[in-house]
């Protein structure tokens, strides 16, 4: 990405080293784009640099969670067919409202899922087609798969599921992704919410209007615990 943001520059490595090549794309301070809410940083040449380090990533989460994954348009992956990925036994995530309910989650997982898929696998046994007989599962049924972004896309992604109100799997997904910051820190340390990426730099710190979250989530960030 250096190397990149250096060519953009026509500038040697001697003339910018990585840090500051790392600062003038990524930090928004050096560069209004990361500040944008419209996201017209596609138009930059200098945020082109940032399509050269992408990650692929293994993913499990629900079918609810990856309905939201599949309206960036910008993270391909291979998703497989739920016909193709059927098990006889169940297997889902957890909602995490279910997980932090004691009643709900016995109820969950130790009948609500059973009985879902008993149904699904009656229904085969009777003849019906696999791709109707699915349909009685629930959507925290898990879909397993690859997908691969490249840093630009993930900044974006990043901005909309580390929100507190992002709802379903997505936020602990993404924010696993783009905190990935134990392999890149450099990269990672101007990701978050658009309320810390504008913080001292923009008003209004959040982007959301009406929606804000109540919490001063960039006092503390990436330290910040999650509401239900």
């Amino acid at each position: 990405m250096a190397e990149a943001v250096r060519s953009v520059l026509g500038l040697s490595a001697g003339e910018l080293s990585d840090d500051e090549a790392i600062a003038r794309v990524l930090d928004p301070a050096r560069n209004r784009y990361r500040l944008d809410t419209l996201n017209v940083s596609y138009h930059s040449p200098l945020m082109r640099a940032l399509h050269h380090a992408s990650y692929t990533f293994a993913k499990r989460i629900s079918h609810t969670a990856d309905s939201q994954d599949q309206r960036h348009r910008m993270v391909p992956g291979s998703r497989p067919l739920l016909t193709l990925a059927d098990t006889q036994r169940p297997d889902v995530v957890t909602p995490r409202l279910v997980a932090a309910n004691a009643t709900a989650l016995e109820e969950f997982t130790g009948a609500a899922v059973d009985r879902a898929w008993a149904a699904k696998n009656r229904l085969l046994a009777l003849g019906v087609p696999l791709e109707s007989a699915l349909y009685v599962l629930p959507n925290a049924k898990v879909v397993r798969f690859y997908d691969r972004v490249a840093h630009r896309a993930l900044a974006q992604v990043d901005h909309a599921h580390v929100l507190q109100r992002a709802g379903g799997d997505l936020p602990g997904v993404d924010r696993g992704d783009c905190a990935g910051g134990e392999r890149h820190p450099r990269l990672a340390r101007h990701l978050g919410p658009p309320c810390v990426v504008r913080n001292g730099l923009a008003s209004p710190r959040c982007t959301e209007g009406a929606h804000f979250c109540g919490v001063p989530v960039w006092r503390d960030w990436p330290d910040v615990e999650r509401r239900l």
